[in-house]
């Protein structure tokens, strides 16, 4: 379970704050490899797999923000806004799933 909190210690590292168009390609690298690695430890047991929907659900709202980032009639203001929620939003979500996750050994 180290490889997987050292993953997620990565991306959380790598997020990006403020928009720009690399930063949206990058946000949206994180979040996808962030998904693959919720999969990974869906597998693990059957306790995972039965609690780890939460945190999708988390990354859906990532996912809004992102989306709303990008909308060309936003200001950059808006903008940076909805950047710097989505980033919040995902350091959040991850830095949880580290602490669920512990050493992967929990079981039902």
């Amino acid at each position: 379970m180290t490889e997987i909190n050292g993953a997620l210690q990565t991306l959380y590292n790598d997020i990006p704050r403020r928009h720009t168009d690399e930063n949206m390609v990058e946000i949206k690298r994180i979040v996808a490899a962030t998904e693959d690695l919720f999969i990974a430890i869906e597998a693990i047991n059957p306790f995972y797999e039965k609690n780890i929907p939460a945190f999708f659900d988390a990354l859906e709202e990532v996912n809004t923000n992102i989306k709303k980032a990008n909308d060309r009639k936003a200001s950059k203001k808006s903008k940076d806004s909805f950047m710097d929620a989505a980033a919040d939003q995902l350091k959040d979500t991850i830095t949880a799933c580290m602490v669920f996750l512990g050493n992967g050994e929990r079981v039902e």
